[in-house]
């Protein structure tokens, strides 16, 4: 088979007339029209340089849904340095396998549904796409969620009349208050506003969402330093709970945690690493993205979090509440719209685009990257996130759960692309259902692929759902990515 490095010139960009995708007239001879539409195609020119890749790691780390999680790691039990030690693991993991699973999407320019296709078949990707889409959906409403309560702590510091509203016992709707839906659809039409207008604005939007949110980090953690004053801050924010060898079960939990809570942008890197201008280029903005970035991100995130104690007099992890608390009004508003614009800039990379592609691979006739986007933000609304990710508990419980349906497909692909296939894709039969394409399979579908994932996912699940495998729930991803990938080695055979 032959290797493609990267998307021939016969193969078209998406192109762009004020931010709209124009239709495109000229599919590839030998193409399938249930498999193609220039959303999909395999780009001719990959712009994105490392400084991109950087600035889409820097909107994902420095989220408010970032700062909560690495917050709740204090909830095991863990001092300041224990809870730093396993966020720099974590993130040093998360950048390993992040680069596994950048190369093919990024060597041929295609998304990640489309790079799919060479391990489940050309309609049997269809499968790993929509389950990605399902958990896309979920991070985007939590998400939003996040970055909308910013909003109504700026409000009410202003307009305190509206208090009331406020109040979801006394104005409120499935457990959300009438002031928080009104910052939360507000929030969707923004995002949904941004996403419309095409990867380009995206593209902006985090290049200047990712290092602005980083000012306000440091001038809060500078603040709040002040406040305390240093010798006043301490380390032992879980309390002692470990002594020696005890505590090293709990970070390694909060390592596989941390796995975890990436395992989403992780798994449809592709959909980015396809714009990179090289391999190269991709793994240098992972590598300032996430192992360095994630050194400054976590240290701000401890002392912040350590100083709010003899601040306010209890342990606060969530940034929008200890913004809230500030005395100086400007402060406030421009701290809480900060991690808002920051949200929101990861929740249309992670959470927009990712099922845009994965439902568009569903039906490329019908559904559009836009209306694929625009399915999931609807569809966000409905499984109302703020009773997902309210407290430490759901947190972990959340992440134990998609980790389970997202490890097996990585273990899946990487085994895939690197072993089986040795890296190299026949990229024109990723886009034909004819039966001597590389891709078809039976039916279209590699049931190999699918029998590796499904039990795998099973065990996994059931490690989280059965009270007596609790031991086993934090680590859902690692199970399921290590089964995915040895039952599909067994099968491929």
């Amino acid at each position: 088979m032959a290797q493609f490095s990267a998307a021939p010139d016969s193969h078209s960009m998406p192109s762009y007339k004020d931010g709209a995708p124009q239709a495109d007239s000229s599919m590839p001879a030998g193409y399938s029209e249930r498999l193609y539409n220039e959303d999909l195609a395999p780009l001719r020119a990959q712009s994105w340089t490392a400084y991109n890749i950087f600035a889409f790691w820097m909107s994902d780390v420095h989220s408010v849904g970032g700062y909560v999680f690495a917050g709740s790691l204090f909830a095991l039990g863990l001092t300041s340095w224990q809870v730093l030690i396993a966020l720099l693991v974590g993130i040093t993991i998360v950048n390993l396998l992040c680069n596994l699973i950048a190369k093919p999407s990024q060597a041929n320019g295609v998304p990640y549904p489309v790079a799919c296709r060479a391990t489940f078949g050309v309609l049997g990707a269809n499968v790993p796409a929509v389950i990605r889409g399902l958990i896309a959906v979920a991070w985007y409403g939590i998400q939003t969620y996040l970055a909308s309560s910013a909003l109504v702590i700026v409000v009410l510091k202003f307009v305190p009349q509206l208090l009331p509203y406020a109040d979801v016992h006394r104005h409120g709707l499935l457990g959300l208050s009438t002031l928080g839906w009104a910052g939360f659809m507000l929030l969707w039409v923004l995002q949904a506003l941004v996403f419309w207008h095409g990867m380009e604005t995206i593209k902006k939007f985090i290049d200047f969402a990712g290092p602005a949110v980083y000012v306000v980090m440091f001038i809060l953690a500078g603040y709040m330093v002040y406040r305390a004053g240093w010798r006043n801050i301490g380390i032992n924010l879980g309390g002692v709970k470990y002594h020696g060898m005890e505590v090293l079960p709990v970070m390694i939990t909060a390592i596989s945690l941390v796995v975890s809570y990436f395992s989403g942008p992780m798994l449809n890197f592709g959909d980015f690493s396809r714009y990179g201008k090289s391999f190269r280029s991709v793994k240098r903005g992972n590598f300032w993205g996430l192992p360095v970035n994630f050194l400054a991100f976590s240290l701000v995130t401890v002392i912040t979090t350590a100083a709010t104690l003899p601040v306010f007099g209890e342990l606060i992890t969530d940034p929008v509440e200890t913004v809230g608390r500030i005395d100086y009004p400007l402060a406030v508003i421009l701290g809480a719209l900060t991690f808002t614009i920051a949200t929101i800039g990861i929740n249309i990379v992670a959470n927009f685009v990712s099922p845009a592609f994965d439902f568009s691979n569903v039906a490329p006739r019908l559904i559009s990257w836009r209306a694929g986007g625009m399915l999931a933000a609807v569809a966000s609304v409905f499984i109302t996130p703020w009773n997902l990710f309210n407290n430490p508990a759901v947190i972990h419980y959340t992440l134990d759960v998609l980790g389970s349906f997202i490890g097996p497909l990585y273990g899946v692909l990487v085994v895939d692309y690197y072993l089986v296939k040795r890296q190299k894709i026949v990229l024109d039969d990723l886009y034909t259902v004819e039966p001597n394409g590389s891709y078809w399979y039976r039916n279209g579908v590699n049931y190999r692929a699918v029998a590796a994932l499904l039990p795998a996912a099973l065990i996994a699940v059931i490690c989280v759902m059965v009270p007596g495998l609790d031991g086993c729930a934090n680590f859902s991803w690692f199970i399921g990515a290590g089964l995915g990938a040895v039952f599909y080695r067994l099968l491929a055979r």
